[in-house]
């Protein structure tokens, strides 16, 4: 039985890595999926990729004009939305001292701002019961060096799921948060000036991490299904950690 099977779910964020994974997975289940990004051919390559029932809008969560409009093509196409995958984020590894303004305002124009907007201007499209997802950060409970804005970013949305699952639970709309932890993912690779560096950063941190290797985007996109399924109905409130187990030891 297909688990997703009729539901209109929206991915933003989904032109790439853990996002475009997960609207595969979603679609192989059921349900229609909206995906959205700033690139309009990552959009379009990612519809081609995926194929079936699969749609694309082209915009960024930091213009709350982009969120409108999103609103907007759901509701006239769809009418609602039955689960919502809060997905999309930036960030760049920076010493404090280095960060400037222009680094802080874009980081969490995108993860803070812009996921913190799109769950309030999509709600009023989402039934009772539905289910809203934030993808937040390993790095959020570790104090990894460089991150400092980023972790603080992801801190606030963790925060937001747990003040969401309070405001919504009248209305049964389940909110969770999944926690990555490394992932070789598009945004990923370009902090690192050359695939060597990469190459070395990945082989360095498996050997942190108890199951010995990074992880695969599809293994979040079976976690975020399962938080959007009726498999989880009786979740809500909670982060789920995908990485390895790194964050428990």
């Amino acid at each position: 039985m297909l688990k997703l099977k009729d539901k209109i779910a929206v991915i933003t964020g989904g032109g790439s890595g853990i996002g475009l994974a997960t609207a595969q997975r979603f679609v192989a289940e059921g349900a229609t999926v909206i995906i959205t990004g700033r690139r309009q051919d990552a959009i379009e390559q990612a519809i081609a990729t995926i194929g079936g029932n699969i749609e694309g809008l082209c915009g960024d969560i930091a213009n709350l004009a982009d969120i409108d409009r999103l609103h907007t093509e759901v509701r006239d196409r769809h009418g609602r939305i039955d689960v919502l995958f809060a997905n999309a984020g930036a960030g760049q590894v920076t010493p404090f001292a280095e960060v400037t303004e222009e680094d802080f305002d874009k980081t969490v124009d995108t993860n803070f701002k812009g996921t913190f907007f799109t769950i309030q201007k999509l709600l009023p499209l989402m039934p009772d019961a539905a289910s809203i997802i934030i993808n937040v950060s390993m790095v959020t409970g570790k104090g990894t060096a460089g991150f400092s804005t980023y972790a603080a970013s992801k801190a606030a949305i963790r925060s937001l799921a747990r003040t969401l699952t309070t405001e919504l639970k009248e209305r049964k709309i389940r909110v969770n948060a999944v926690s990555p932890g490394t992932f070789v993912t598009p945004l990923v690779a370009a902090a690192f000036p050359t695939k060597k560096a990469l190459d070395a950063f990945v082989s360095d941190r498996a050997t942190t991490i108890p199951l010995g290797r990074v992880g695969e985007t599809e293994e979040v996109a079976a976690a975020v299904l399962f938080l959007a399924s009726s498999e989880s109905s009786y979740i809500t409130g909670t982060e789920l950690a995908i990485d390895g187990g790194v964050s428990q030891i």
